[in-house]
């Protein structure tokens, strides 16, 4: 599978690579054989770039990729986690819902200052059991996940420190790139404005129907040589599964409007004979910013499938079709 440099780094990751939600229970309960299994056909995929969160699972997704990839050659891959959250241990029936079946018992605190981003580092080192992380992404900062009045505060503590804390990490080898890890625009133009950033792993915002990126934060990444590492390249799966009663966009019922796009989009795939699913995940890849796609699932088939989409031709003289459908998501 071909690479794409990270920024100004030295680091190379596969143009598809896996993310760790699914492993970590997102939604569905997922069994540690079931993550294994899926890891594995990822690994004989091709693909070497893995990332993962503290938030997914509460540490559980942490715990199955140190686990799969303990025995790996440290310089055949590249890992990714993040930052943002701290954990502490709680009774069971006080172990908050936030989408994760199964987590592991703790409770979370957001933290964004120096010590906070140090304490995360080293607990990341233990769940993994891996001595060496690559990236390190700040999770979920911004209006999205905290609210105006609370992203102000969290704001600050990056800037005041938690920025420091990253190129200190940095400076000292213990990582070797840091960006951010987050469903939003605005948050990264806020950050790259005062810092600059190796990576930004942006979910949702950069896809053949969501397109809030492409006005501001593309050529201010390209200008900076700011790599973008893209999520979401289904829309929360309406982009998969077609205007279907029951689909989702940006993690909630999609409205009559986008339905209706979506159900103009897929005419368009269909006129042109591949599947909506193909141009969606292969979509992100015409843009030079983009390192790499991330595809995150906890069943085999469902990964397998979705590799096979980058094996379908999809011209790209077909992408300028879609962009009348197209959606702009603004946060204020």
């Amino acid at each position: 599978m071909e690479k794409r440099r990270i920024g100004q780094t030295a680091l190379e990751v596969t143009e598809v690579s896996f993310g760790g939600a699914a492993i970590g229970g997102l939604y569905r309960t997922c069994s540690r054989e079931a993550a294994m299994e899926t890891l594995q056909g990822a690994w004989e995929a091709g693909l070497r770039y893995f990332d993962t969160a503290p938030f997914y699972g509460f540490g559980l997704s942490e715990r199955r990729f140190g686990d799969f990839l303990r025995y790996k050659p440290r310089d055949s891959y590249v890992l990714s986690t993040k930052v943002g959250r701290l954990f502490r241990p709680v009774p069971e029936d006080q172990v908050p819902d936030h989408s994760y079946v199964d987590p592991l018992p703790f409770a979370l605190d957001y933290d964004y200052s120096y010590d906070g981003i140090m304490r995360s580092v080293d607990f990341s080192y233990a769940r993994l059991g891996l001595n060496k992380i690559d990236i390190l992404y700040v999770h979920d900062i911004g209006v999205y996940t905290h609210g105006v009045e609370k992203t102000k505060l969290h704001f600050r503590q990056l800037m005041d420190g938690g920025l420091k804390a990253l190129e200190d990490l940095k400076r000292a080898g213990t990582i070797s790139a840091y960006g951010l890890g987050v469903n939003e625009v605005q948050i990264c133009l806020d950050v790259m404005r005062r810092a600059p950033l190796d990576c930004i792993l942006l979910a949702s915002r950069y896809s053949l129907l969501d397109r809030s990126a492409e006005a501001e934060l593309l050529p201010l990444c390209r200008a900076q040589r700011t790599s973008l590492v893209i999520g979401g390249v289904f829309n929360s799966g309406i982009l998969a599964t077609g205007p279907v009663q029951g689909a989702h966009f940006d993690y909630q019922p999609a409205s009559r409007d986008v339905l209706g796009r979506v159900d103009a989009m897929e005419k368009i795939a269909g006129e042109g004979g591949y599947p909506l699913a193909a141009a969606a995940f292969q979509f992100p890849l015409h843009e030079p910013t983009v390192a790499t796609v991330l595809t995150g699932t906890a069943k085999l088939a469902n990964l397998t499938r979705n590799l096979d989409l980058l094996d379908i031709d999809v011209p790209q003289t077909e992408y300028q079709k879609y962009r009348p459908y197209t959606v702009v998501q603004s946060l204020a």
